[in-house]
């Protein structure tokens, strides 16, 4: 037995080789990670499922069932969310929207709701007025709605939930939806890829002849209308019964209008239609990006000028301070003491320039915060990049994100603490003191910021809340396996070799000349160059949060982001050099903060965009979690980006420093 079963499983490893290799060689994308591909034969039931409503105007998803819409026969069920599904503020659950694959079908008679009360009338034109959306999804695949505009046309997930016309508030209550099937092709091989919902132990090889007639869903669409029906020849009619009367679904007109005191009726109609379409490209609808081509040229044009004025400043400054160190090692002793007596700059600032910093526990916490985020953002975008983290597998992106956040946890605690040693010149006192601070400070910041605005959705009765269980298990995770993995990683900081200073620190320190202009002003005015980098995948990305598109670009992110941490390097590294030969010698906080000060242009930025991009967004609430977020946000590349810049400028001392022989 134990032989067969070895067999077995290793004609499943050779089955999953060669299922690999065929996706590989073919010419179409596929999702790692995603759902697999699932085969629906001629007659099979299709259900769909519906997501929470959305709205660009307010930023707040509601649960659809707070809609008075009809409700499933068995009741309403969540389907299995991940973490990241709820922390987005998804709520996926089932709904009375079902069909047979490839039959057609008219005139379905739903439901008859109950006569509005005042509450449900008030509710029902409140989310019409702030034009939220219905999303439904069909094996995985989002509802999409066409318009056409000026000769072109628009693509939209989800439909309306319905319009104002002349003060009159008009319900989409029939659906005309329209599936698109792919032919199943090559069935030995896609009956090793599972399910759409979960992998599936894989079946025999015979039976071939079961595989005839069958088709994957390979899109959606829906077009919604308003239509007047019969309130009284529908009283006796049971859900999915043929609706008595023909129904022509015009998008263009508008008749359902809604009326506190009476009901609404909900009935659609399903047509299927076979598509060229393959299954990989199944979501390359939902993908595709207006004006592309304008977008790609402006950010790579932006690319090669910010790399070119960042190479060119690195090879003068490379250039400067190898004729500087050249120039000082080639004279004697007391020709190097006359030179340090009459002329000025970094030469002179060596008996401070590793003089201990002001608040030197918290720049060690921050640095080592920022190398936190900074590491799980990496990996997150190269994950991501690799298609580990597809729009088809929602919320994964975000469970990501706090994996490795927690994970990295022993990286902040490492850095940290060596840092404090260093700057302590190897004395291990305090340690635990910040390993715990490194595991509570950005965490704890987070918490504040994100815990408030928790409070506004739970007063707004919103699904983006966080429920209180959910709210539970984060805390658990930070306090169960982020500080410990934090204290881990300060206990080994606390056992490696700190790093040695090149030379000794006077214990007068030396004064500092009078500067001729503010040097802050200088370190804020370094984030402009950093931003120029990063501005317009910025505007992607908002997008992508607030406007309700697909963020896809993830291999060239990950490239804008390595572009991003040369430049703050670089930038860090220009302006130490400039502090230290003007014989200022506190550059400790000044390096991380000219890197780091590119997040207040990042969230200037921000409030641009709201001003003129979601100008529309409403409500002084919808404007707070906007501002909170992008808050959030900011201290967050302020940490990571500041750290990069502090972490070059340090290793540029140390090795400026360690160059020059001095007595």
């Amino acid at each position: 037995m134990q032989r067969l079963e070895k067999m077995r499983h290793f004609h499943q490893f050779w089955v999953w080789v060669l299922f690999s290799c065929l996706v590989l060689q073919s010419g179409d994308g596929f999702y790692l990670p995603g759902s697999y591909p699932h085969k629906y034969s001629v007659g099979d039931q299709l259900s769909v499922k519906v997501n929470s409503l959305t709205s660009i105007e307010t930023e707040m998803p509601f649960s659809y069932y707070s809609l008075p819409f009809c409700k499933p026969a068995e009741g309403v069920k969540d389907s299995a969310e991940n973490l990241g599904e709820l922390l987005m503020g998804d709520r996926i659950e089932n709904s009375p929207y079902r069909f047979r694959m490839y039959t057609n079908e008219t005139e379905i008679f739903l439901c008859q709701t109950n006569a509005l009360s005042a509450d449900d009338f008030k509710i029902l034109t409140e989310r019409i007025d702030e034009m939220y959306q219905v999303n439904l999804i069909l094996d995985n695949l989002p509802a999409i709605r066409y318009t056409k505009k000026e000769g072109y046309f628009l693509r939209w997930t989800g439909y309306p939930v319905g319009i104002k016309v002349q003060d009159v508030y008009y319900a989409f209550n029939h659906l005309k939806l329209t599936v698109l099937v792919h032919k199943y092709e090559e069935p030995n091989v896609a009956r090793v890829m599972g399910t759409g919902d979960a992998a599936e132990v894989i079946p025999p090889m015979e039976n071939s002849g079961s595989d005839v007639g069958g088709y994957m869903v390979v899109g959606f669409e829906v077009v919604p209308c308003s239509f007047q029906h019969n309130a009284d020849s529908v009283k006796k009619m049971k859900m999915y019964n043929k609706y008595p009367s023909p129904i022509r679904c015009d998008p263009t007109t508008v008749a359902m209008a809604v009326k506190q005191g009476q009901p609404l009726v909900f009935t659609y109609e399903v047509s299927f239609v076979e598509s060229d379409i393959r299954w990989p490209s199944r979501w390359d609808a939902y993908l595709k990006m207006e004006g592309s081509k304008v977008h790609w040229f402006s950010i790579l044009n932006s690319l090669t000028v910010i790399t070119f004025l960042a190479g060119i400043v690195l090879v003068i400054f490379l250039r400067t301070v190898r004729r500087d160190l050249t120039r000082y090692e080639e004279l004697d002793k007391e020709a190097q003491a006359q030179m340090n007596e009459e002329l000025s700059g970094w030469k002179l600032v060596v008996g401070d320039v590793f003089r201990a910093p002001d608040y030197p526990s918290l720049l060690c916490v921050m640095v080592g915060d920022g190398i936190q985020i900074l590491g799980m953002a990496v990996v997150t975008i190269l994950f991501a990049a690799l298609g580990f983290m597809s729009p088809a597998s929602r919320g994964t992106l975000i469970s990501g994100m706090l994996f490795f956040y927690l994970i990295l946890g022993i990286a902040a605690g490492y850095v940290a603490v060596r840092l404090w040693r260093t700057i302590g010149c190897g004395d291990q006192t305090g340690w635990v003191s910040v390993s715990w601070k490194a595991a509570c400070f950005f965490p704890g910041i987070a918490f504040l910021i994100l815990s408030t605005l928790n409070f506004l959705l739970w007063g707004s009765h919103s699904t983006g809340a966080i429920p209180f269980s959910l709210f539970v298990i984060l805390i658990l995770l930070w306090f169960c396996i982020s500080v410990p993995l934090t204290l881990v990683g300060g206990y080994l900081g606390a056992k490696a070799p700190h790093i040695e200073y090149p030379v000794r620190t006077n214990q007068i320190p030396r004064e500092i000349p009078d500067q001729k202009y503010p040097s802050w002003l200088l370190v804020l005015g370094a984030g402009t160059l950093p931003f120029g980098t990063l501005f317009i995948e910025l505007f992607f990305i908002m997008s992508s949060i607030w406007m309700g598109r697909v963020y896809y670009v993830f291999g060239f992110l990950f490239i804008v982001m390595i572009l991003l941490v040369v430049v703050c390097a670089e930038v860090s590294l220009v302006l130490t050099y400039m502090h230290l030969c003007v014989e200022d010698w506190r550059w400790w906080w000044k390096s991380f903060f000219a890197s780091g000060s590119v997040a207040i242009y990042i969230f200037f930025y921000s409030v641009n965009y709201l001003i003129f991009d979601l100008k529309s967004l409403s409500g002084p609430v919808s404007a707070t979690l906007y501002l909170g977020y992008s808050l959030f946000m900011v201290v967050a590349i302020m940490f990571a980006t500041g750290t990069v810049g502090f972490l070059s400028s340090f290793w540029f001392v140390h090795y400026l420093f360690s160059s020059v022989k001095l007595d």
